[in-house]
């Protein structure tokens, strides 16, 4: 997408009107003097649905417009943080033949006014003002406090031949109760200033921790930077018709036409959350789907059609490439890479700029010159760069900082569209080209990586290796530059300031720096309680959840809690108690997921017969899943465990021995319904197949281990009614040969 404005384009303050030198008057086309279009009408634009994904959030914005003389417009109301990589627009519901054919990002400098800011910038603006006044009224008070305290009575200076004279003691004294009478009305001055100081100082923290929290849509400084999106419209119009009829119809025209614009912001993330409501003596609940959502992507996001994805914004789509593998010197005719031929006459496309002569030395400016000149809104997130290699020899293209006024370094691979070809590859089994030998030399001997393989391959016809062109039946391979240069709508062109040899040059642009990119990005925010990012309880899937009303969610940076839908459960009560560890009986609530969505991990408020539980983790739970949910140790239901152990001798000549486990579990239920407890016990491994365990008991294994439930574990279900009790005895019988017992190793439980 090119985001450069075009030579046709006249300055726009926003409003729709023209600032430029045209009157609007056909001057003729013999009267020597520019001729510029029509104004390009700006029109509002609403906010209509929002997705939000893991990182960053898809909006979509519509506009309803009269259909525009010369079919281009202007849409405002964009922020400022968008994406412009992602910048995309379409007509719904118009006549045939009506698309848009270009969409292009321009920013807006806005104007505002003190009464346009908001209030909370006025009243900390105020509060400041407040401050600094008492601040120095307080100052003033401190300077008098000091100067009265210095006041002392000076004798004359006595003369010689002078008598002495007597001390005025009266004048002494009165100098004395004034300094002392100025000194206590000052001090209490001063000590009211310190309190009303105090008070200012603290109004202004406030308003300023409000102002940090308040939303970023709001105006916070007079001049401020929007974008807007110019749009290109083609409209169908007859065969028949001249432009000036065709101008004419359009003008005319009154049929509304519905744009729609969606874009990209990195400001946003969410994380689920749920409520489970169940009620005693029922087989199913209610578990409300609650996300936490976070943006400051500069737009409030209100009354808005809001869905969640759990999918990446920022994921490969491309298909990998299986290339086939052929025995033979017949080989297939290689793909076309892309590469063209630089265009005739291109050294002398700037001769008219060098004719005046050398340009002077412009100052040297630091690397963050560089961030300047692109607007903030422009900025799109990059993936995180490769660590940077130290600085060598030779100045910044080896590495280091490169200055705003230092040439660029070409891009692996190849220079760019119309710069001179690279040298030829090396032959298998021969030496390499000069130049190769020297690259490697400077990395180090570093095995050479994909872009290498890649820029091996830019080559031309006349470049071509002999190997290559003596075979018989091999189709010779054309030039093949890097990937980079194959991405169009990113490439930008080399002006006149670029050295000679990439003058006229299409290149992959300059990485943005972080500093670029600052304010497009979410700050870090401590996740809630229990909470987990939705691309870790996920999976390898991806799940879009639709809320089921509009939602509103300023643009402040903090978590704001909204509902999505309701998605209907089965839930049964039991309780799990594993005597041997601890003889407490915990509640579980058993969630069966019936339905074809899956339920993402996350904190969930448990409430039981319309009362408040507790917030415990909820697992994730897949469609047709099955999951508990623990709810705490329940005291109405009363657990005991007796373990007794014999050791005995059998066997021709006591061969063997015995070691006879028995376990007595007691169950008491005070409740006033019928509960199920799953008791949990365990018996040992044998690693020796000469060693035999027995079990006595009525138990069974876990159907699938887990970690809560190893191969080894052994479960009884008893069902108790109101004030019932239950008894278990279980038990195992160990044993092991004489040549392998221990002595004094088998008294253990």
């Amino acid at each position: 997408m090119d985001d450069r404005r075009s030579t046709d384009d006249k300055p726009y303050d926003g409003d729709g009107r023209d600032n430029g030198p045209d009157t609007g008057q056909d001057n003729g086309p013999g009267d020597g003097r520019h001729h510029p279009g029509p104004a390009v009408p700006a029109h509002p634009s609403v906010l209509d649905s929002v997705v939000v994904y893991a990182a960053g959030a898809v909006c979509r914005r519509r506009a309803r417009v009269a259909v525009p003389p010369g079919g281009r417009l202007r849409l405002t109301g964009l922020p400022r943080v968008l994406d412009g990589r992602t910048l995309r627009a379409r007509v719904l519901d118009a006549p045939p033949g009506t698309a848009v054919t270009e969409a292009r990002l321009e920013p807006v400098a806005e104007l505002r006014t003190t009464a346009e800011l908001p209030d909370l910038r006025r009243e900390l603006n105020d509060a400041r003002e407040s401050e600094s006044a008492v601040r120095e009224r307080h100052r003033l008070v401190l300077t008098a406090i000091a100067e009265t305290a210095s006041l002392r009575a000076v004798p004359p200076q006595r003369r010689h031949g002078d008598p002495h004279r007597r001390t005025p003691a009266d004048a002494w004294l009165e100098l004395a109760d004034f300094v002392d009478e100025r000194l206590a009305g000052l001090h209490r001055r001063a000590e009211a200033l310190t309190r009303e100081l105090e008070l200012a100082e603290h109004r202004t923290e406030v308003l300023t921790d409000r102002l940090e929290r308040a939303s970023t849509a709001d105006p916070a400084r007079p001049v401020e930077t929007s974008a807007t999106v110019l749009l290109t419209l083609t409209t169908p119009t007859t065969p028949d018709e001249t432009p000036a009829d065709t101008a004419d119809s359009t003008t005319a025209n009154t049929t509304d036409l519905h744009i729609e614009v969606e874009y990209g912001v990195p400001a946003a993330r969410w994380v689920p959350a749920y409520r489970l409501s169940y009620r005693q003596g029922s087989d199913t609940g209610r578990l409300v789907l609650r996300a936490s959502v976070a943006q400051q992507t500069g737009e409030d996001w209100t009354g808005v059609r809001l869905a969640l994805s759990t999918a990446d914004l920022e994921r490969r789509t491309d298909l990998p490439r299986l290339r086939s593998l052929r025995i033979g010197r017949s080989q297939p005719a290689p793909p076309p890479s892309g590469w063209r031929e630089p265009p005739a006459g291109l050294a002398d496309l700037f001769t008219g700029y060098d004719a005046p002569g050398p340009r002077p030395e412009p100052r040297r400016r630091g690397p963050l010159a560089v961030a300047a000149a692109t607007p903030p809104f422009l900025a799109a997130p990059v993936a995180a760069a490769a660590p940077v290699a130290p600085a060598a020899p030779g100045g910044p293209r080896f590495g280091g900082v490169l200055s705003a006024d230092e040439p660029l370094p070409p891009p692996p691979g190849f220079a760019g569209y119309g710069a001179p070809p690279p040298p030829p590859l090396p032959q298998p089994g021969g030496p390499a080209p000069a130049p190769v030998l020297a690259r490697r030399a400077r990395a180090g001997g570093a095995a050479p990586g994909p872009g290498a393989a890649k820029a091996a391959g830019s080559t031309n016809a006349t470049s071509t290796s002999t190997s290559t062109a003596d075979t018989p039946g091999s189709p010779e391979a054309p030039p093949a530059p890097d990937a980079a240069l194959l991405d169009y709508p990113s490439l930008v062109l080399a002006g006149p300031d670029e050295p000679a040899a990439r003058r006229g040059i299409l290149r992959p642009p300059a990485p943005r720096t972080s500093f670029e990119r600052t304010g497009a990005a979410l700050p870090p925010l401590p996740l809630p309680r229990h909470a987990v990012p939705p691309r870790v309880s996920a999976g390898s899937f991806d799940h879009r959840f639709d809320a089921a009303a509009p939602a509103d969610i300023p643009s402040d940076g903090t978590w704001h809690t909204v509902t999505i839908d309701e998605i209907p459960v089965s839930v049964r009560p039991e309780y799990v108690t594993v005597p041997s560890v601890e003889e407490k009986v915990y509640g579980t609530l058993v969630i069966a997921n019936r339905t074809d969505r899956a339920v993402l991990a996350g904190p969930v408020e448990v409430t039981v017969d319309d009362e408040f539980l507790l917030t415990a983790a909820l697992p994730t739970l897949a469609p047709g899943g099955l999951r508990r949910l623990g709810t705490g140790v329940t005291e109405s239901i009363e657990v005991a465990r007796r373990t007794e152990l014999r050791e005995s001798t059998t066997g021709m000549l006591n061969s063997s021995t015995v070691l006879d486990h028995r376990v007595h579990v007691e169950l008491a239920n005070r409740l006033g319904h019928t509960v199920t407890v799953e008791v949990r016990e365990r018996v040992p491994v044998a690693s020796d197949a000469e060693i035999r365990i027995e079990e006595r008991a009525d138990w069974h294994a876990p159907a699938v281990s887990s970690p809560d439930c190893p191969p080894s574990t052994r479960l009884w279900r008893v069902e108790l009614p109101p004030g019932g009790r239950a008894e278990l005895d279980g038990g195992y019988q160990i044993r092991i040969p004489a040549g392998k017992a221990i002595v004094g190793g088998n008294r253990r439980n």
